[in-house]
């Protein structure tokens, strides 16, 4: 799974690495611990008459489907199970039509020991400043909010996750899928909505090769923010 991962790089980097034109919605500032329910930048396309636009925008961690009565749902669906996206109800119609590009540095699993201690371990790439999480997005519209507030519609988004591979699943049989640079456009393209085209995507993406570093257990905390919580535990 993914629960907590970091993402300190200026917009202006963003923008750069992702070939991205526009911004919408107000950036979070820099953390070293980002955790579900908190804003955070995503990578999107849409077709603007004959033109494809990518764009960055702001979403809450945490999918809130556009059916959903209540906003706290999205605390239960910052994941999303690659294998089942498909055909599952909160994800099926993202999966199609909003998919995105979520940026991280690179992000924290906790991996559990014999005697049940939990070690945090941070997981990047030992070549790459930053990955490209495969995600989706949904809007929904907050039935407490009149029709013509621009409040009204919350965006939101969800990591999708896979098996982890034999260099990782040590860790936690859980990874995120992550998209490599020559792959952003195959999954963000707007104009794929096939369902047997979105799975051939999946498919196709790479078994990822990421670092793995013991880091110090203040990680454990949302309260602790900062580069140290990467560095290598003592």
């Amino acid at each position: 799974m993914c629960g907590r991962y970091v993402m300190s790089k200026a917009t202006g980097d963003l923008l750069a690495h992702f070939e991205a034109k526009e911004i919408e919605g107000s950036p979070p500032p820099p953390s070293w611990n980002v955790a579900p329910t908190q804003d955070v930048p995503i990578i999107t396309e849409k077709l603007d008459e004959d033109t494809v636009e990518r764009r960055l925008l702001i979403a809450r961690w945490g999918l809130v489907p556009s059916w959903a009565k209540e906003v706290k749902i999205g605390s239960k669906l910052i994941n999303a199970r690659s294998e089942s996206i498909l055909d599952k109800p909160a994800f099926r119609k993202a999966a199609i039509k909003r998919r995105a590009l979520i940026p991280a540095e690179g992000y924290y699993e906790w991996q559990k020991t014999e005697d049940g201690k939990k070690i945090p371990h941070y997981l990047h790439s030992g070549k790459d400043e930053l990955l490209a999480f495969a995600g989706l997005y949904e809007f929904w519209p907050d039935p407490s909010l009149p029709v013509d507030d621009p409040r009204r519609w919350l965006l939101s988004c969800t990591v999708l996750t896979t098996t982890a591979h034999d260099s990782l699943g040590h860790v936690h049989d859980r990874a995120p899928v992550i998209v490599p640079p020559e792959m952003f456009h195959d999954w963000l393209n707007p104009g794929t909505t096939d369902k047997t085209e979105v799975q051939k995507i999946l498919d196709a993406i790479p078994e990822p090769v990421l670092t793995t570093t013991v880091v110090t257990d203040r990680v454990n905390s949302v309260r602790n923010n900062g580069p140290e919580l990467i560095e290598p535990a003592t």
